[in-house]
């Protein structure tokens, strides 16, 4: 089960071509929606821009384990 906390990072498990963003790209969980069947989750670039604000159920995102590796790309036009 899936045990995200506010401000846990966690790593996206679908593609939101949409958004930019990829499957295993990082954001941050800034709200719970009541015991966790969805989440406000900010993606931030190194420069520290917002890249999404989005609203994302539990099956899109999963907690950083210990075995994950950062990894850097340059994001693609939305």
């Amino acid at each position: 089960m899936n045990n995200i906390k506010e401000l846990d990072a966690v790593a996206l498990t679908c593609d939101l071509p949409q958004h930019g963003l990829q499957r295993g790209d990082v954001g941050t969980a800034v709200l719970v929606h009541g015991n966790g069947p969805a989440f406000e989750v900010e993606f931030v670039g190194y420069d520290g821009r917002t890249v999404a604000l989005l609203t994302l159920e539990r099956t899109q995102v999963r907690p950083l384990r210990a075995g994950d590796i950062p990894h850097a790309r340059e994001l693609a036009s939305a």
